[in-house]
């Protein structure tokens, strides 16, 4: 994991650049918030720890310049006092966490690891967002080549063709009657919504993905929890994810998708046409 720390005092970059070497992470170092950003700019980090008192820039606009570069940048703020503003403007512009003194170097270690969680589930959010985008060119590509085979009127002339499936619009999954909404962690069947756990928005999504197939529990706690386990345990941890998830779904109109495949895992089941 490539960290980038901002800190224009020496010594406390080198004690916690060095916390933070000495249990795995690569740390590069910027003293003030312009270099961040170039730097920031031009490489590839998993996440930055900067101080919000700098010269210049402070941390505070460098977190709202970062977020506006790449909104799922991961940026942790250290200061030695807090004042209600400073803490109003971190919530506002994303901050992840916000670590005021005195914090020991397990507190920032403790910090990072949470950042860098956060980092991945975000990349395994883009992943699944990205393969349900691609199944639905793959789907568009094939029902193309069905027209084309089969001639305008195998199709009704006025409506287009419809499949049970996912598609995507703009910022909003479709789902056969659902509408998925990434930003909002939410799922909506017509006039009804229902906000979702990370977890659960994951789930869904991994889920739907990978529909053709049976997904075992231990791949879905690797794939939406973010680590691995033994089988046993892994139906442990995903069960109640899976159990709450139905009842929200039911909850939309008595739709249940998931299906339990007993003593292998969960697959997504036939999705109906959203009418």
């Amino acid at each position: 994991m490539r960290l980038l720390l901002v800190d224009h005092d020496g010594v406390n970059r080198y004690t916690v650049s060095n916390a933070l070497q000495r249990v795995g992470y690569m740390v590069a170092e910027a003293v003030s918030g312009e270099a961040a950003l170039d730097r920031f700019a031009t490489g590839d980090f998993d996440l930055i720890l900067s101080e919000i008192a700098l010269p210049g820039m402070s941390g505070i606009e460098l977190l709202q310049a970062v977020k506006k570069q790449s909104t799922d940048a991961i940026v942790l703020l250290m200061t030695d006092e807090i004042t209600v503003d400073d803490a109003i403007q971190a919530l506002r512009f994303g901050a992840t966490d916000l670590l005021v003194k005195p914090y020991s170097s397990e507190d920032i270690r403790e910090s990072v690891e949470r950042g860098i969680e956060n980092a991945r589930s975000l990349r395994r959010r883009r992943r699944l967002l990205d393969t349900i985008e691609r199944n639905v060119t793959e789907l568009a590509r094939e029902v193309s080549i069905a027209t084309a085979d089969h001639g305008d009127d195998a199709f009704d002339a006025g409506a287009a063709p419809r499949r049970a499936g996912t598609a995507r619009r703009g910022s909003v999954i479709s789902l056969g009657p659902l509408a998925i909404l990434p930003g909002k962690y939410q799922i909506a069947a017509g006039d009804n919504a229902v906000s979702l756990t990370p977890t659960e928005f994951d789930l869904l999504l991994y889920l739907a993905a990978n529909r053709s197939r049976v997904a075992t529990c231990h791949e879905l706690v690797r794939e939406v929890r973010g680590y691995q386990t033994d089988e046993m345990e892994a139906r442990e941890v995903i069960r109640p994810h899976v159990s709450n998830l139905r009842r929200k779904l039911r909850g939309l109109g008595e739709i249940d998708l998931i299906v339990n495949v007993r003593g292998i895992g969960y697959r997504l089941g036939e999705i109906p046409n959203g009418d």
